[in-house]
């Protein structure tokens, strides 16, 4: 696996095996903000006045997603529990050549960097207000009590990795987000949308990231 340049000037990983990048070669960075942090947590935060969230992500990948949403939430004083399934794990040498610490600050990369490790399967806090867990395991293998009021879903594309957007995982994953939780993903399909209403969810659809005219986001009833 290799970093690459994005069309935004940020880094995404390649994986060979996939034949997928991990972000958006329109631009990671700007993915990860628009998709999921504005889309998703912000639009969340604001639509229950909450200076607290708990976020599942389903494939943590470089980070790159948490790293944003621990930047925000550092700035803005909002503690967060952010729980990432990711079923390979990185290397916290390769994770550390992204080079995302440009976008974030210091303290937060520094804390994510020391802690990557230790928050493999256990919980760690980057900071009062910043806790992390990676659930080393493959996503119909996790199970929790925890409930979450927002997933961030960012699987393989449905051409590369199917198996991650059958009703079946669909309907595994939301088990676990609150009523009036927030679902979102780059992607939009008719499948998707049908798969989406069919376990309780009103559908969105919402502007894309740079390369995507429109992305997906669910409300939980």
């Amino acid at each position: 696996m290799e970093f690459v340049k994005t069309a935004d000037g940020s880094k995404t990983l390649y994986h060979a095996e996939v034949g997928e990048h991990y972000h958006s070669k329109h631009g990671a960075h700007q993915e990860s903000i628009h998709v999921f942090l504005n889309t998703g947590l912000r639009f969340w935060l604001e639509k229950e006045s909450s200076q607290s969230a708990a976020v599942l992500e389903i494939g943590f990948g470089t980070g790159l997603n948490f790293l944003m949403t621990a930047d925000y939430c550092s700035k803005n004083d909002i503690e967060v529990n952010y729980v990432g399934i990711e079923a390979f794990p990185l290397a916290e040498d390769l994770i550390q050549q992204s080079e995302y610490d440009q976008y974030i600050s210091q303290q937060v990369w520094d804390n994510f960097i020391q802690n990557y490790s230790n928050a493999i399967d256990s919980q760690v806090d980057l900071d009062e207000k910043i806790h992390l867990t990676i659930a080393h395991q493959k996503v119909m293998a996790f199970t929790t009590e925890q409930r979450f009021d927002v997933i961030y879903f960012d699987a393989f594309a449905e051409i590369h990795q199917p198996e991650m957007w059958t009703p079946e995982t669909l309907a595994h994953v939301c088990q676990f987000l609150k009523p009036g939780g927030v679902f979102v993903t780059y992607a939009i399909t008719g499948n998707l949308k049908r798969a989406m209403k069919a376990i309780g969810f009103t559908i969105e659809k919402a502007p894309g990231a740079p390369g995507k005219r429109e992305m997906l986001r669910a409300t939980k009833l």
